[in-house]
């Protein structure tokens, strides 16, 4: 591995500890703010690995961003999104 992909590497990881950290962080704000949430970072890592030829199954990729089944993490710690969350995220994609 280059030093820039490792460096890259070090930083998803960063990014997750701090996701990880910061449950109270929910995805719908993410996705409202960012553009993109931990389920984003899941979907990638199962579509990174196809391009690599290496069949990443979407759980272990959630589990990966998570470190926890998705099932879990989401009864422990998602929020039912409010009306306000909902309409800003619907104008966020218009």
């Amino acid at each position: 591995m280059n030093q820039e992909t490792e460096i890259k590497a070090r930083v998803l990881d960063r990014l997750i500890e701090h996701f990880d950290n910061h449950k109270e962080v929910q995805n719908i704000d993410l996705m409202i703010l960012a553009k993109f949430c931990r389920n984003c970072l899941s979907k990638w890592t199962v579509q990174e690995g196809e391009k690599l030829g290496v069949n990443v199954d979407i759980n272990e990729a959630r589990k990966m961003i998570y470190k926890m089944d998705y099932a879990e993490w989401k009864e422990k710690h998602q929020l039912e999104a409010t009306a306000e969350q909902l309409e800003q995220f619907n104008q966020s994609n218009n």
